[in-house]
């Protein structure tokens, strides 16, 4: 047993589905868990864990692309929250006795953790691309550059490293252990079927996506594009967690964007997949790169209508291959983790 700050990446839903997940395993042990997060972590975590709200960075998006100067403008008037936040969570660790840190990719927290001389453990899928030697096209160098140089930074020096991976890597750093991806329970629990629609979904509207679809020759349910209601061959549907699972589970395809929690759901359910990666979001290109070269689905830099009907045309290809995907649970993982608690755990502090 242990009393725990688990801090969560607010930014998007995949850190906090997983989280969620992890969590539930540490408190069936006795653990006691205090999450930290902001965001859509505050928001997915908020009814079933104490949270405390913290600073978060945050992107700004428009048409599909990350737009770096409003990003920096957005946090630079946020940062006095980040010292108020650094300051809250020293007190919380001495006010409930914290012994250990886990930072599912988010660096308050492990800052803290760090400063208070805690063991700090990371579960992500972020440090496959510097912990472990895996290949990516050239003219990618500098987004993938940028996005090593963020991983390092956002949870540096943790005591282990736990990194999921839907494929398989050679490991370069010794802390550093490969899982499968987490996933939760109502898709390790779903039984898919394969209906008549395409699910689609962006993280923020592209009008130039919505255009594409509508010359496409099949039926589409497509999800963040900002509007609701049928539109030729595409029905647009408001956010819901309940009826986009629903959705796809029916799927006989998604196109997406390329973040790692869909993506993998994806995988496990036979679903193949045409990434769409948020325009110079190096994790999202990489998930991109290595779906496309394990066959499971298809990923081009420029999207066209082409490319939509090739996809489309070569499921059955895409479906054969995905037999052929290694569906496991979350088991090997948790196994490690307890194993960790049990070594890393400092000795309850004075309050």
């Amino acid at each position: 047993m242990a009393n725990i700050l688990y801090g969560v990446n607010g930014e998007g839903a995949g850190h906090s589905t997983r989280a969620r997940e992890v969590i539930a395993h540490l408190r069936s042990n006795a653990n006691t868990v205090i999450v930290a997060s902001f965001d859509r972590g505050l928001q997915n975590l908020g009814d079933s864990c104490e949270v405390t709200e913290i600073f978060g960075f945050r992107f700004s998006f428009l048409n599909n692309r990350i737009r770096y100067k409003r990003t920096i403008v957005k946090n630079l008037a946020t940062m006095r929250q980040a010292v108020r936040s650094v300051k809250r969570l020293n007190e919380l660790i001495q006010e409930r006795n914290i012994q250990l840190v886990i930072t599912d990719f988010e660096p308050i927290t492990c800052h803290v953790g760090h400063r208070n001389r805690l063991p700090v453990i990371a579960i992500d899928n972020q440090h496959c691309l510097t912990n472990t030697d895996v290949t990516y096209p050239r003219k990618y160098h500098r987004d993938a550059a940028a996005a090593k140089l963020v991983t390092r930074l956002m949870t540096p020096r943790a005591e282990a490293y736990l990194t999921t991976s839907f494929f398989n890597a050679k490991i370069k750093r010794k802390n550093t252990f490969l899982f499968p991806p987490i996933l939760r329970k109502q898709i390790l629990q779903a039984k898919p079927t394969e209906g008549e629609h395409i699910l689609v979904y962006v993280t923020s509207p592209a009008p130039s996506l919505s255009k594409l679809l509508s010359s496409i020759r099949a039926q589409f349910i497509a999800y963040g594009f900002g509007r609701e209601g049928r539109e030729g061959n595409v029905l647009y549907k408001k956010p819901s967690l309940d009826g986009f699972l629903a959705d796809v589970l029916s799927s006989k395809a998604i196109i997406a964007n390329a973040g790692f929690s869909l993506v993998t759901e994806a995988l496990h359910l036979g679903k193949p997949y045409l990434a769409v990666p948020v325009a110079h979001q190096f994790e999202q290109i990489f998930n991109a790169y290595w779906l496309d070269k394990m066959g499971y689905g298809a990923f081009w830099d420029d999207l066209d209508k082409e490319c939509i009907e090739s996809f489309l045309y070569n499921l059955s290809s895409f479906r054969e291959k995905l037999l052929t995907y290694p569906r496991q649970g979350n088991a090997a993982l948790f196994a490690k983790l307890d194993s960790l608690i049990g070594e890393f755990r400092t000795p309850h502090r004075p309050s």
